[in-house]
């Protein structure tokens, strides 16, 4: 583990990435603190003002500060991901493991039911499971986690089918070890680092995912500020009051690019200690 963590941080980009993903997080816990406005106040009074001292990104169509807007977004953008990512890794994770370990006709139903999910185009995938259940953002995240699952459940397999015929495996099932023991003591230990890199680099998708069934009126609905939904409420101002999409959009760009980063060079640390 100490071997993992030198090499994570052997480059600067490696640092750059966690000081982003650090800043994220905490805006995504005090942003509604920190934020200098209340994100939802309406003041018409200054609706559309250009970027300036008191309102460092302008205002937007309500006279809605935007800088504070997309603080709060942030605290939005990380609960989306995480909820996602949790909940599609904890799917993966249990037909994963029953996949790889039992194999036969579980592998064969289990992998199959996974195909026909990853036989749809992602996107337009979710936009169909949250079209059916309604356009807000928990049913947004339930249709994302819908479609982001196989992708776990599938690299658990592979990576239980390599696990469960390791020696210390083999051992523990000669000593009297049931199956649940193995797979809970064993097997599935050696699968957090993995998943946690996957999820890492599943962020950026994850999230651009969410903000464009925003984007679309399928998730969050205003006057929620969530990146995506602020980036289609100004896209009809964008020629002369470009900065009601830019500064939202400029927000995911630079969160997709942090987590990216960051995912990157924690797959390539633990690829050189695996």
């Amino acid at each position: 583990m100490n071997t993992f963590f030198r090499r994570l941080i052997e480059k600067p980009s490696a640092w750059i990435a966690i000081v982003a993903v650090i800043i994220l997080l905490l805006l995504a816990f005090a942003g509604r603190v920190v934020a200098p406005y209340d994100p939802l106040a309406l003041d018409t009074s200054i609706k559309y003002s250009a970027p300036n001292s008191t309102n460092w990104m302008g205002t937007d169509n309500l006279g809605r500060d935007i800088f504070s807007r997309v603080i709060a977004g942030a605290g939005l953008a990380m609960q989306s991901a995480a909820v996602v990512l949790i909940s599609a890794a904890l799917v993966g994770l249990m037909v994963g493991c029953l996949a790889g370990y039992y194999g036969g006709i579980f592998d064969e139903i289990l992998m199959r039911l996974s195909d026909v999910f990853i036989a749809f185009p992602g996107l337009v995938l979710a936009m169909a499971i949250a079209a059916a259940l309604g356009p807000n953002l928990t049913n947004a995240m339930i249709a994302i986690a819908a479609v982001w699952w196989p992708g776990y459940a599938r690299l658990v397999r592979a990576q239980v089918l390599s696990l469960k015929e390791r020696d210390f495996v083999s051992a523990s099932r000669a000593i009297g070890g049931s199956d649940f023991h193995i797979i809970l003591r064993h097997i599935i230990p050696n699968l957090i680092i993995p998943l946690l890199v996957q999820m890492t680099n599943d962020v950026g998708p994850a999230l651009v995912t969410s903000s464009s069934l925003s984007f679309i009126g399928m998730g969050a609905q205003p006057p929620t500020p969530e990146w995506g939904a602020m980036v289609s409420q100004g896209r009809n101002y964008i020629l002369d009051y470009w900065w009601m999409s830019t500064f939202p959009g400029a927000a995911i760009l630079a969160t997709v690019m942090a987590f990216n980063s960051l995912g990157e060079n924690i797959r390539r640390a633990y690829q050189i200690i695996e």
